[in-house]
């Protein structure tokens, strides 16, 4: 405690100072990217290098007269906001394509001192660096406008609306006795799969293609590993033989389902998380190197042409209304399970949850759908769930792909089954 007035004083002028050389160094840091983007071929815009820090320290200045309504401040932004206003419309006869990035990144510049004197700093470090990846990106930008089709931002913003709108106005407690999951954590488990999904769906549909099959697969494992071998099984079959880059690329999307299970079970359930990160990484190492022996193995005499993955959108509310469905489907299954067959029964639920979207079940669980079930017996049922898809998605690339050129990756694929059961069977103490 502080009991000196003055050395008190002392301090508030050295936190003021600070902060007034952060003011200083991010509107100059903002004037260099303004000048190298708009006073590059025309020097009579306003703003700069020199302007900026002049704006910055007039705001600050104005506020710190009088912060307590901040009407000095505000009535210097009025002054701004008149002077960039004769600005745009002397300019608008002369220069139809003006843009109002002039007058905004002023604006900005003039707002910095009431940030940086009312905020953590770190919020004007990160506004300024904003403003600067918004000027210098600009072209790139405007590119994506014609990259980016309508129909998937309408379905961003309406899915949008419901996670951050709808979402926290769902009800936390149970709204039927015949599971102990809330709409709530439906909701949430929607959410976290959807994003999951939307990270790989965009870098699928946007990331340029170099060709070939193990970068698409290894994208589609974070979206459905399923569908994944399906398609690429499906390719193969077009082939009169067995491409090793096809084997790799199925047996990569399955590895990278393992990291996605990790990331699902941790946000969740740390603890539960951290005794399974073992046995999940142990499949991931063992998949992993599968995938690079298929890979690092002559190709054959056809060469396949890059893979492109059939997914949808998973931010559209007929997907994540499916979800939801399957989700509070597999949560009364397993309540009703987990209260009238035990244990046991829930291991035979995963087997079975093994031939379908494993992620409802999972999520399930992760979140107390089978309160009565250990911890232990969570995490095996976790690894069986996970084994029985493996089997599915082996049984698919023979089925879809033919014997002869799936008949690699699908044994790959039991392996990676069989180093789940096994980590299953140590996880219950068999082994």
């Amino acid at each position: 405690m502080i009991d000196d007035p003055a050395h008190a004083l002392s301090l508030t002028a050295i936190a003021v100072a600070g902060r007034l050389c952060l003011i200083l160094a991010m509107a100059i840091f903002v004037g260099l990217a303004f000048e190298e983007i708009y006073k590059h071929d025309e020097h009579t815009v306003p703003g700069g290098v020199r302007t900026f820090p002049m704006l910055a320290l007039g705001g600050s200045a104005l506020y710190l007269a009088e912060p307590n309504h901040a009407l000095a401040f505000v009535a210097g932004t009025l002054g701004v906001a008149l002077w960039l206003y004769g600005y745009v419309r002397g300019r608008a006869a002369s220069s139809p394509s003006l843009s109002l990035m002039v007058p905004a990144t002023n604006m900005l510049a003039f707002s910095m001192g009431p940030i940086a004197l009312s905020q953590p700093p770190w919020v004007l470090v990160a506004v300024s660096v904003a403003a600067v990846l918004l000027l210098g990106q600009r072209e790139h930008l405007h590119r994506l406008v014609g990259l980016v089709p309508q129909d998937e931002l309408v379905t961003a913003g309406k899915f949008l609306i419901l996670a951050g709108v709808v979402f926290p106005l769902v009800p936390h407690a149970p709204i039927v006795s015949w599971t102990p999951i809330t709409p709530y954590q439906v909701w949430l488990a929607v959410l976290a799969v959807s994003t999951l999904s939307y990270i790989s769906y965009l870098l699928q549909r946007y990331l340029p293609s170099r060709g070939g099959s193990l970068i698409p697969a290894i994208l589609g494992g974070t979206y459905s590993s399923t569908v994944t071998t399906v398609v690429l099984a499906r390719e193969q079959r077009q082939s009169s033989t067995a491409q090793p880059q096809i084997s790799a690329g199925i047996l990569a999307a399955t590895t990278v389902m393992y990291a996605r299970m990790v990331a699902i079970i941790l946000i969740f359930d740390w603890k539960l998380g951290m005794t399974m990160l073992p046995f999940l990484a142990a499949s991931f190492v063992v998949g992993g190197m599968l995938a690079f022996y298929e890979w690092s193995r002559p190709a054959g005499s056809r060469v396949i042409k890059s893979t492109t993955l059939p997914v949808s959108n998973p931010l559209a509310l007929g997907s994540a209304a499916i979800f939801a469905t399957l989700f509070v489907i597999v949560a009364v299954l397993a309540a009703w399970v987990s209260a009238h067959l035990g244990e046991r029964g829930i291991l035979g639920l995963a087997a079975i949850a093994g031939v379908s979207d494993i992620d409802p079940f999972v999520l399930n669980l992760v979140q107390g759908g089978a309160p009565e079930i250990s911890q232990t017996v969570v995490g095996a049922a976790i690894l069986i769930a996970i084994a029985s898809n493996n089997f599915l998605k082996a049984a698919y690339a023979v089925g879809f792909g033919g014997l002869p050129g799936a008949r690699r990756p699908a044994l790959g694929l039991v392996v990676l089954a069989g180093t789940s059961l096994m980590g299953m069977a140590i996880l219950i103490g068999l082994i």
